[in-house]
């Protein structure tokens, strides 16, 4: 039996003779490169790279074939983006988030005019009380209101749902971003708990109908499971719901929100904390007009349509890994009118001062047959 020390420096060795070749290898790509960007070619050969993958296969044998196939996979992709790097050294998303830096406040604004959907109570009313120690607040009565808001320039920052530690993302916002231009400034993580409330006087065997947002209803679907036979309906918003049976004139409906709402409506709890998980988190965006960049910013937001071809989605994801950059979500949105075709949004973690977050927006600026860069921020835990 081989000891193991010798087995490992015998592999020592053919590593030291294989980071030699490859600096032979990117030395020669980047005279390709220089070959390309005289001749205004794309860092991308298809052709020649499925020629190369079915070379080295079949030098590998069968046994090593497919692993063979990876390694070099990952090897052109590490070589187009450091071709593209050189044909074209530029990238104007790249130059717009370094103006942001240089012209956004040093510090994010403590007051601000602020756009939420809902009524007085609202979560997202919360979450703007988190993100701004006196904001201005505007209600609007439906997401794409506060979209419009911000675009239309009622107010300077718009909050909204993003995702759910426990119904998942709020597809409804995803769409929205599709559709409408602005960008993240920052994000939060907020707790939320939801309660069962109804008027005074009333108990919890008198109720028949429970009205919420569907987001709410999908995360205390183990709770309302015990009470058969009561109506669950959903409504636009948590607070709108508390409001809604506050001005009613039934005493069978209850409300699923947030204990401020409570308070607020003047409305008695039936159960407190129904949600089914106790850690139960709601992600909200805090999103602007103009670019806003402010330091330590860390998490950074991009959509992207990708080729319809095999292996497009991989080439993509490979850049991640290629240049040490985790992912830190991925979803797949379908685009309105547009059968069988997604968009593809993207969060990540890299430095807004990293030089491997720049190198990231170049190649996908360049390599996506559909870019939009949602901002860079940094997450309020």
């Amino acid at each position: 039996m081989t000891d193991i020390n010798e087995s490992r420096k015998k592999i020592d060795e053919i590593d030291n003779k294989l980071v030699e070749l490859f600096k032979q290898r990117m030395s020669v790509a980047a005279d390709v490169a220089e070959y390309k960007k005289k001749n205004n070619r794309q860092p991308m050969d298809e052709s020649r790279e499925r020629a190369l993958l079915t070379r080295v296969s079949e030098l590998a044998g069968e046994e090593l074939s497919g692993y063979v196939r990876s390694l070099y996979a990952m090897i052109l992709e590490i070589s187009r983006a450091y071709q593209q790097n050189i044909i074209n050294p530029h990238c104007e998303q790249v130059d717009s988030v370094e103006k942001a830096l240089a012209e956004t406040q040093k510090q994010f604004p403590q007051l601000a005019s602020v756009a939420c959907q809902g009524v007085e109570g609202a979560y997202s009313q919360i979450a703007a009380t988190r993100f701004f120690r006196v904001p201005d607040i505007s209600f609007y009565k439906n997401f794409e209101d506060v979209f419009n808001a911000v675009e239309n320039g009622e107010c300077r920052y718009g909050v909204l749902p993003i995702e759910n530690s426990t119904a998942g993302s709020v597809k409804l916002t995803y769409d929205l971003m599709i559709k409408h231009d602005f960008y993240i400034v920052r994000s939060l993580r907020l707790k939320v708990d939801h309660n069962l409330m109804a008027k005074p006087g009333c108990k919890l065997e008198d109720i028949k109908e429970i009205i919420s947002h569907e987001q709410a209803i999908s995360q205390c679907e183990g709770f309302l499971k015990t009470l058969p036979g009561v109506k669950v309906t959903a409504v636009k918003n948590t607070a709108m719901a508390a409001k809604a049976v506050a001005e009613s004139d039934r005493n069978d409906i209850a409300a699923l929100s947030s204990r401020s709402c409570a308070e607020l409506y003047g409305l008695s709890m039936l159960a407190k904390c129904v949600q089914d998980k106790g850690n139960n988190y709601t992600r909200f965006i805090c999103f602007a007009k103009n670019l806003e960049v402010y330091p330590g910013a860390d998490r950074t937001s991009v959509m992207l349509i990708i080729n319809h071809r095999p292996g497009a989605l991989y080439r993509v994801m490979s850049k991640f890994n290629a240049l040490g950059i985790n992912l830190l979500k991925i979803e797949s949105v379908p685009i309105p009118d547009r059968d069988f075709e997604f968009m593809f949004y993207f969060d990540v973690e890299a430095s807004v001062y990293s030089s491997e977050f720049r190198t990231l927006l170049s190649e996908l600026e360049h390599d996506t047959e559909e870019f939009k860069y949602l901002g860079t921020y940094s997450e309020i835990i």
